[in-house]
């Protein structure tokens, strides 16, 4: 099990210094990867939660961590495809990859808040359609001299698209729906969960990608199964990876047994560090705890 660490992009902890501390004392504890998420907007006058209320961009978190780190990969879960070109996103990925000497891992999923989808202009409808085209022309751009593409959704004129990726960062799916599991089996490197999919279910989900890997002619043993955990230390022990550090460790144990091949702790989406009013004092000194009594042993 390859353990990561949540970067503080979210609420009032999600400052520059306390990234670049995170990012630094996570790579010296020997974690695996760090992790940043995107949310575009925050409706006004709705309820989604206050972690998505102040939100940094996750591809400009993970350059700056980038240039502040060697080792430690870099990580984002997930980058919603319709809200970018496929040209646009290539040329942002690619660079991220060369500038982090090829430590990235692209996190890439549907979207689901219908005022983004307007304020990209973007439809909702067909989002599984257009990120079966996507992927497709994506990869292109990492890897074709000349691309040219007439699709549903997109057209390239013939282009090139330079400097590529000495390695294509390795792409990682999310979405729960048997589609998307599916198109994550079919297509992707591995899949991540959100929070809400860590339940009996999980091992069922699981199998499902890994069908549809078989069944598309890969390696079903070759894909990742990437968690990301709202890990809250000291609250209620009976919520899954809540309560003592013991238990937090235990909890992550038995998400390996069910299939989950990597974790990362994210605390941005535990209230007490993500809401902007938050402490940020308090919030890094916990986080501090934290990634030392979660380390990878």
């Amino acid at each position: 099990m390859r353990i990561g660490f949540g970067v503080p992009v979210s609420g009032t902890w999600a400052t520059p210094q306390i990234m670049a501390r995170v990012a630094t004392r996570a790579e010296e504890l020997g974690y695996h990867e760090v992790w940043t998420f995107q949310r575009l907007l925050h409706p006004a006058g709705t309820d989604i939660g206050a972690v998505y209320r102040s939100v940094q961009d996750p591809i400009v978190s993970l350059a700056y961590v980038a240039a502040l780190t060697s080792r430690i990969r870099l990580g984002v879960a997930v980058l919603n495809l319709p809200f970018f070109s496929p040209a646009l996103l290539g040329k942002q990925l690619a660079t991220l990859q060369a500038v982090s000497a090829g430590r990235l891992d692209a996190g890439l999923g549907l979207g689901w808040m219908e005022e983004e989808f307007i304020a990209s202009k973007v439809p909702l409808e067909r989002r599984g359609k257009r990120a079966d085209e996507y992927l497709a022309l994506l990869k292109r751009f990492w890897t074709d001299d000349v691309i040219e593409h007439h699709g549903e959704f997109y057209d390239v004129v013939p282009s090139r698209q330079e400097p590529k990726p000495e390695t294509p960062p390795p792409i990682l799916l999310g979405g729960g729906a048997p589609a998307a599991l599916r198109r994550a089996g079919r297509l992707a490197d591995g899949w991540i969960s959100s929070s809400r999919m860590l339940t009996e279910d999980l091992p069922a989900m699981i199998a499902t990608i890994k069908e549809a890997a078989e069944e598309a002619g890969r390696d079903p043993s070759a894909l990742r199964f990437v968690c990301r955990g709202v890990t809250a230390p000291g609250e209620d022990a009976s919520r899954l990876l809540a309560g003592p550090y013991e238990k937090i460790r235990e909890d992550v144990e038995a998400l390996a047994a069910q299939g989950m091949t990597e974790i990362f702790h994210d605390l941005n989406f535990n209230p007490a560090f993500g809401a902007p009013d938050a402490d940020p004092a308090a919030s890094l000194a916990v986080a501090e705890e934290a990634m030392e009594k979660l380390a990878p042993k």
